[in-house]
C-alpha cells in the first residue's frame, strides 16, 4: 500500500532542510505549497489523494508506510534547501511571504517590488500565522503615525527604521523596548507593528519561562512580541541579545540523554511594560527605547474603531515600507558611515532607506540620541557604573587615593559604605560588573586597574 500512496509525490518535489527535516512541494489548486512530510497538513493531503483515487479511506498502517518511504526519499535522494519563515533572501532580492491561501510572496529588489506566485525560495506556515494584505502603491508612511501614540517625531523615525529592519532576513535586529504608564497604548503599538510585518493569531505573548520556549517561538514566527513585562531575568536578557545579533541555541532533545536540538537565527523582538525592564548593558546597547505618555480620554478611540481604520490603510502603509526597502537596496552599496555604532549593519540599512522618507542624516542623529539616553538610564540604575562615572568626572584619571578608597570598599569581608549600596560583595563579581561599565564609559585607565585589583582580591 505504501507505493500507491507515495507515487503521487514525485521525487522532484521532495527535499530536506539543513537539519534533515523532510519536506514536499505540493501542487494544489494551481499553486505550490510546502509542508513537512510529518505534518498534519501533509497527512491530510495523502488521505485526500487516496480517497480521490480509490473512493475509500487509507488505513493508518498505509499512511505510516507512505510517510516513512517519502521521508527516506526526501532525506537520501533529494536536494537540501533552506525553508524560511515570513522573510527570505535569494540572489540579492528579499522575499516577504504574504501567507495567503495562494502562497504568494512579495519580491523586493533594487528595481522595486512585485507580488509573485511562485517564489524561488521555500516558506513554511507555522500555526497562528495570518496573511498580510496585498500591498498597494502610492501610500505614505505618515499614515502610520496616526495610529501610534508616540510623543515626538524622532520616535516615529526609530519605529519606521525598526520596521524596515524587520523586512531584512538575518538581522541584526534591534530590540524595540516600549515603556509607558497604564493607558499609553503600549500593547496596541506592539500589535500594529507586528501586523505590518508578521501578523499572528497571538500577536503578543507572556514572556517565555525557559530558553526552550523562546527557541520554539523564534522557530515558528519572524517577529517576537512580549507584552506587559515587569522584569527581565538575566537568562532571557542574554538570550534576546543572541537573538538580536544572530546566535545559536542548543537544548537537549526530549526523552534523550545526549542528543541536542540546534537552532540558529536572528529575529526582531518587541518588549513592552510599565517599568524599564532592560537594565543590563549588553541588551541596552542592542535596543531602541520608546517612552509613551498617557492618552487623554477625549482622544482615546475604541479598539474596534482603530483596527477598522487601520485595515483600510494597511495595504498602502505596507506598500510604502516596500518602496523604502527597494530604495535601500539600490543605495546600500554606496552608503558609508563615518562611525559605526553597535548594530552597525542595522544602522547602515536604515541609513540606506532613510532618504525615501527623510533628509540624509536624520536616522543616525535620532538613533545616536536614543542610545545616549539609554546609556544614561542604565548607568543611573547601576550603582557601580554611576560611582565609576562620578570618579571619572571628578578626578579625570584613575590613580592615588580614589583607587585606594574604591579598593577598600569591595575588600572581602568588609561592609559597604552607603554610597556603594547595591554593589556586589564578591570581588570577582564586581570585576565582571566593572568590565560591563566599559561598554558605556569606554576603555579607560580608570577602570582597568580597578578590575585587576578586584581579581587579585578574589585570588
Amino acid at each position: 500500500m505504501a507505493f500507491p500512496l507515495a507515487l503521487p509525490c514525485p521525487a522532484a518535489s521532495l527535499f530536506h532542510d539543513p537539519n534533515g527535516t523532510a519536506f514536499a512541494d505540493l501542487a494544489i489548486d494551481g499553486h505550490r505549497e510546502t509542508w513537512p512530510i510529518r505534518s498534519r497538513q501533509f497527512r491530510h493531503w495523502l488521505r485526500r489523494r487516496y480517497y480521490e483515487e480509490t473512493g475509500s479511506a487509507a488505513s493508518a498502517e498505509a499512511i505510516r508506510s507512505a510517510l516513512d518511504l517519502l521521508e527516506a526519499r526526501a532525506q537520501f535522494d533529494a536536494p537540501e534547501r533552506t525553508v524560511h519563515i515570513r522573510v527570505a533572501e535569494h540572489d540579492g532580492d528579499t522575499y516577504l511571504d504574504l501567507a495567503d491561501k495562494d502562497w504568494r510572496a512579495v519580491q523586493i529588489g533594487p528595481d522595486g517590488w512585485q507580488v509573485v506566485a511562485s517564489p524561488p525560495v521555500r516558506f513554511r506556515r507555522a500555526a497562528g500565522m495570518l496573511p498580510l494584505p496585498v500591498p498597494q502603491r502610492g501610500g505614505s508612511i505618515e499614515a502610520l503615525a496616526a495610529f501610534l501614540n508616540l510623543p515626538m517625531p524622532d520616535e516615529f523615525v526609530l519605529v519606521v527604521a525598526w520596521l524596515l529592519a524587520a523586512l531584512q532576513r538575518g538581522g541584526p535586529y534591534p530590540v524595540l523596548v516600549i515603556a509607558g504608564e497604564q493607558g499609553s497604548a503600549k500593547t496596541m503599538l506592539t500589535k500594529i507593528l507586528r501586523a505590518l510585518i508578521d501578523p499572528n493569531a497571538a500577536p503578543t505573548r507572556a514572556p517565555p519561562r525557559e530558553e526552550r520556549d523562546l527557541m520554539i517561538a523564534a522557530n515558528n514566527g519572524h517577529v517576537l512580541a512580549y507584552d506587559n513585562l515587569s522584569s527581565l531575568p538575566s537568562w532571557l536578557s542574554d538570550a534576546l541579545c543572541r537573538l538580536a545579533s544572530g546566535g545559536s541555541f542548543a537544548i537537549r532533545r526530549l526523552y534523550t540523554d545526549c542528543d541536542e536540538v540546534l537552532f540558529q537565527a536572528a529575529r526582531p523582538a518587541v518588549l513592552n511594560g510599565i517599568e524599564d525592564v532592560v537594565c543590563r548593558s549588553d541588551l541596552a546597547d542592542r535596543a531602541i527605547f520608546l517612552a509613551l505618555g498617557p492618552i487623554a480620554d477625549e482622544c482615546r478611540r475604541t479598539d474596534r474603531q482603530l483596527w477598522r481604520e487601520f485595515e483600510v490603510v494597511r495595504p498602502r502603509i505596507l506598500g510604502a515600507l516596500l518602496d523604502a526597502a527597494a530604495h535601500g537596496l539600490r543605495r546600500l552599496s554606496r552608503v558609508r558611515l563615518e562611525r559605526s555604532p553597535r548594530m552597525a549593519d542595522f544602522a547602515l540599512w536604515a541609513t540606506a532607506c532613510e532618504t525615501a522618507f527623510w533628509p540624509a542624516g536624520t536616522f543616525l542623529h535620532v538613533y545616536n540620541a536614543n542610545r545616549r539616553a539609554a546609556i544614561e538610564g542604565v548607568i543611573e540604575a547601576d550603582p557601580v557604573a554611576a560611582f565609576v562615572r562620578e570618579i571619572m568626572a571628578v578626578r579625570g584619571t584613575w590613580a592615588g587615593r580614589a583607587s585606594d578608597l574604591l579598593r577598600a570598599r569591595f575588600a572581602a569581608g568588609e561592609d559597604m559604605p552607603d554610597t556603594t549600596a547595591g554593589w556586589p560583595r564578591n570581588p570577582r563579581a564586581l570585576a565582571s560588573r566593572l568590565r560591563r561599565c566599559q561598554t558605556f564609559l569606554g576603555p579607560s585607565a580608570l577602570i582597568l586597574p580597578l578590575v585587576a585589583k578586584a581579581e587579585r582580591a578574589a585570588g
